[in-house]
């Protein structure tokens, strides 16, 4: 894996000729991101050595490099997840990647069925913590020293001091910004009522198939990660209904200019 990692990133680096500071993953709908970035160079998931090819509708599968907030930044325009078929080792390679080239921090976006009957479809939840429910972790089997320590500290996943700039950010810019933790799941179904009620009685205010894994294997290379969610839709007992992954797309890239603002900020600003 670490040679084929060092491949992929020398393979990138010849290609781009430059140095990307911050690492992006752009989840379902939420490439208008990509809008704001000043591009420099795009690249297919398909022509990049060793790297899988997203098969999800609403990815791209392409790499794009540019400048956003002043910064080189590196974004993946569509994710890997496992519930694809990949295994743990293949949806992380990508955040493995970044870490080679250098890369020190990590946002991570996706779309989530809502969990806490305060938030609303459309709203932002800025993710201060997780639970893993893929039944699997990505830092199983033998522990790469190269890359980080055999147990890792998860007792802050994510940033806080990016989470204080991000609230700033939306108080200034009058976006109600919730807060919560992003239970992942494997999917590739959306859950149950019952499981809806299992979750938040678990204590998830939001639940989706993804991100869980690569914040795992960021932080175990220790790189700072920010998430943000876009709420598409309810588990909340009563609001419960019929659900599409075609309306999942259509609220995310709605409320895709709001979380666009916050990330551009918080990168202009490290």
């Amino acid at each position: 894996m670490l040679k084929k990692t060092k491949e992929t990133s020398t393979f990138i680096q010849a290609l781009i000729g430059l140095k990307p500071d911050i690492g992006i993953i752009l989840g379902t709908g939420l490439g208008g991101l990509v809008k704001e970035i000043e591009i420099l160079k795009t690249i297919n998931y398909s022509d990049i050595p060793n790297f899988p090819v997203s098969t999800v509708e609403g990815h791209k599968g392409q790499l794009i490099f540019g400048k956003l907030g002043g910064k080189y930044v590196m974004a993946m325009q569509g994710r890997f997840h496992y519930y694809e078929g990949y295994g743990m080792q293949e949806v992380v390679f990508p955040v493995r990647v970044m870490h080679e080239m250098g890369i020190k921090t990590l946002f991570v976006s996706n779309a989530s069925g809502g969990l806490n009957p305060e938030f609303r479809v459309g709203d932002l939840m800025m993710i201060v913590d997780h639970i893993n429910m893929f039944g699997n972790n990505p830092l199983l089997g033998p522990n790469l020293d190269e890359l980080g320590v055999r147990f890792p500290d998860m007792s802050a996943a994510y940033d806080k001091n990016l989470q204080r700039r991000a609230r700033q950010i939306a108080l200034t810019n009058h976006i109600d910004l919730k807060e919560g933790v992003y239970i992942g799941v494997s999917g590739p179904t959306f859950e149950t009522p019952a499981e809806y009620k299992m979750f938040r009685i678990l204590g998830g205010d939001a639940i989706g198939m993804s991100t869980v894994p690569e914040v795992i294997a960021a932080r175990h290379m220790g790189m700072s990660v920010f998430g943000i969610s876009i709420v598409t839709d309810s588990g909340v007992p009563g609001e419960i209904v019929e659900i599409s992954h075609a309306e999942v797309q259509e609220v995310a890239m709605k409320a895709e200019p709001k979380m666009s603002l916050i990330i551009k900020e918080l990168i202009s600003g490290l």
